[in-house]
């Protein structure tokens, strides 16, 4: 419960956002921590309709691939890695491998990979420049998106390279993208106690700035319910708000969408800490922060609802909190699934499936691109015939000669 003072003080920062008016970091935070949480929402979707009016919410047909898992940063929430030596658990997928996922995702309508792996120490700067450069030989069409701010921090020290020096050198040979992977919560007062080893806050920043300066397509993101404070949350939403800003001034490149979601901690070292019942998040806690983040960041153009972690029904009540967008297809994922997600049981939601969620919840579907190009408008339930399924993509896989399939769901 609120007092009466109180009350009127939201329902003015309410009224602003209803206005297109930025918020401020202390009337953020006074929302977060005391708005009605369909009030939120009702203001989340007045921001989401000022940046993107319309009904249409937007889907990408994508793979996430790792090309290993041999990491030497002992997050306390993963327990995707594997230490280096570890012959058991440890992989570098080969180029055989990787190819076989790539064609399988174009089976199915792919227009792009997202590539992220462990910092492995036994990978040169040569391996990264040539594998890049081969699957943009091989797969002209796909749109490469690889290595978050973490992965490149890394490779800059193991090579001796700058950032721009790598990015550039990426580029050159077929990158398009940085994914916003390892952002978590950007305040070093968390970073420093859940991943110690891991990239900090400016040097993520730091990163990302080469990224837009070299004209590099990028998405942020945020995982909450690492016991952090309201404030802590805050100091990233607001650090995020102030980069894009400046990114936008001074090259007109910047992040082109936020995406978020919870911690999960299963089998990970924070579920064996004695605190494991304070990390994670509520649904609604994860709506509640989607509403605030939508309502705060008013220069990132889209954000995303996160089915994978939060489930389709939460991504598809996410619609509804300022999402206008559903994420991506993802036909396997493997980070957050060992941590306990909802993709371990099942990695990928085909596009019918998302279609079919999209239009549940009173919208309607449309395939796009990285940069969110519409690349076909489904506006009526006939159009989806010519929708692909994981059953066709096996079928037509099984019939050449000259390919043997890795198993989609992996």
């Amino acid at each position: 419960m609120t007092d009466t003072r109180t009350q009127a003080h939201i329902d003015q920062i309410l009224a602003k956002v209803h206005d297109g008016g930025r918020i401020d970091y202390d009337e953020g935070l006074l929302l977060y921590r005391y708005a009605d949480l369909l009030d939120l929402a009702e203001a989340a979707n007045a921001r989401r309709q000022q940046l993107n009016p319309g009904n249409v919410v937007t889907y990408l047909i994508d793979r996430n691939i790792n090309y290993t898992n041999v990491c030497v940063t002992d997050c306390q929430f993963c327990n995707f890695y594997a230490l280096p030596g570890d012959d058991e658990k440890g992989y570098v997928n080969s180029k055989l491998i990787l190819g076989n996922k790539i064609k399988e995702a174009l089976e199915l309508g792919a227009t792009r990979i997202l590539m992220q792996g462990g910092h492995n120490p036994d990978l040169p700067y040569e391996y990264y420049l040539d594998l890049v450069g081969w699957i943009h030989e091989q797969f002209p069409t796909i749109e490469i998106n690889a290595f978050s701010p973490s992965e490149i921090q890394y490779i800059g020290e193991i090579s001796g390279k700058s950032w721009h020096e790598v990015l550039s050198d990426l580029k050159a040979v077929g990158l398009m993208g940085l994914p916003g992977g390892g952002g978590e919560i950007l305040d070093d007062a968390i970073r420093k106690r859940v991943s110690p080893k891991k990239i900090m806050t400016d040097d993520w920043f730091g990163v990302m700035k080469v990224a837009h300066e070299l004209g590099l397509t990028t998405t942020t993101t945020m995982v909450i319910g690492f016991r952090e404070e309201l404030e802590h949350r805050m100091n990233h939403l607001q650090r995020l708000r102030d980069e894009q800003e400046d990114s936008l001034k001074r090259f007109g490149n910047a992040f082109n969408a936020f995406i978020s979601w919870s911690v999960m901690i299963e089998n990970t070292p924070l579920e064996r800490s004695r605190f494991a019942d304070e990390y994670g998040a509520t649904s609604t806690e994860y709506l509640r922060h989607t509403a605030i983040s939508r309502i705060f960041l008013d220069n990132i153009p889209h954000i995303s609802a996160s089915w994978p972690t939060q489930g389709a029904k939460v991504g598809q009540t996410a619609l509804h909190f300022g999402c206008d967008d559903f994420g991506s297809t993802m036909i396997e994922e493997n980070v957050v699934s060992s941590a306990g997600a909802i993709t371990k049981v099942s990695p990928m939601m085909e596009p019918r499936e998302i279609h079919r969620q999209i239009r549940a919840a009173g919208f309607i579907p449309a395939q796009r691109d990285t940069a969110y190009n519409i690349l076909k408008l489904y506006e009526t339930p006939e159009q989806e015939a010519e929708l692909k399924s994981i059953d066709d993509v096996v079928k037509r896989a099984k019939e050449r000669d000259n390919w043997s399939p890795v198993t989609l769901v992996d």
